[in-house]
């Protein structure tokens, strides 16, 4: 999965859903709503941390669903609004990693057909969320361009600048989650090169956006993910775990970076508490659960 310093740009939604309906009860004609609904997007789609910053993991999950609608109602009225296209993108991708896929990794062997419904609708998020991002693609950097990127990735995204590493990164991130759940689906598995280069050209641009790493190719970019974090994001170690050390089988390396991960302190940086005690959450249960995943 996908980590990164912040959760996608739900924030104050709770709160601003009720500026949206005065906004919109206010208004009449159709121009005066679509100058109401960009605001509103802009504003959603601002950077903030009062989401991120939140010591209730739950709270957040409850929410966030809210927040979701919430992003593809206002998508109905501005569907061209590249930010809130990315933000749209990128909340239902860190949902389904952070709730829906993580909660199926707690799940004992006893409760399989649970876990296989979780990980069935966190690869839908994926997609979902994968989807947002090629419609922003598409306006950002002309139409046909979600369909080039499966030709010549490299040479659609050519153009790409500093500005645009959200969106590369988002991208990425959606695109690579669902190839990873849906490893048994040939139509996802034969997308990787398309994630190679949206990741590659993301860290090529910008590689310290929003504490970032390129979790395309885990271990070449752990290192640099972790200095660039200061060491205070358990995400880079819970991915390597999960994404180098269960495939090599490497119980003994698994077994530390997740020690690791569970040894930051989320204070050290208030800012992304939530991310850290979510990404702590999900080692503890994988930890609980590492006899599943090595053979003895």
């Amino acid at each position: 999965m996908p980590y990164r310093s912040s959760l996608a740009r739900p924030s104050a939604l709770l709160s601003r859903a009720c500026v949206l309906a005065v906004v919109f009860a206010l208004t009449s004609g159709c121009s005066l709503k679509t100058m109401a609904v960009k605001t509103v997007a802009n504003t959603l789609s601002d950077t903030g941390d009062v989401f991120t910053r939140d010591d209730d993991p739950d709270l957040i999950r409850d929410a966030t669903p809210f927040a979701l609608k919430l992003y593809e109602s206002l998508l109905e009225s501005v569907p061209n609004h590249v930010p809130l296209l990315i933000s749209t993108c990128g909340s239902f991708t860190q949902y389904g990693y952070a709730f829906l896929e993580a909660e199926a990794d707690g799940l004992d062997s006893s409760r399989r057909a649970e876990a296989t419904a979780l990980r069935e609708r966190a690869l839908k998020h994926y997609l979902r969320g994968r989807a947002y991002c090629l419609r922003a693609a598409d306006v950002r950097f002309g139409k046909g361009t979600s369909a080039a990127l499966l030709q010549d990735p490299v040479m659609a995204i050519a153009k790409a600048r500093k500005d645009d590493v959200p969106l590369l990164y988002w991208s990425a991130a959606a695109w690579g989650a669902a190839i990873s759940l849906g490893i048994d689906r040939p139509d996802l598995a034969v997308d990787l090169p398309s994630v190679r280069a949206l990741a590659d050209r993301a860290l090529a641009l910008d590689p310290t956006w929003s504490k970032g790493g390129n979790p395309a190719r885990a271990r070449d970019h752990f290192k640099m993910a972790v200095e660039i974090q200061k060491g205070l994001s358990p995400g880079p170690y819970v991915t390597l775990a999960t994404g180098v050390a269960v495939p090599a089988q490497d119980r003994q390396e698994f077994e530390r970076l997740l020690k690791e991960a569970l040894a930051i302190d989320p204070e050290k940086d208030p800012s992304n508490r939530l991310v850290t005690l979510v990404s702590q959450r999900r080692a503890r249960v994988l930890l609980d659960r590492i006899d599943e995943k090595f053979s003895k």
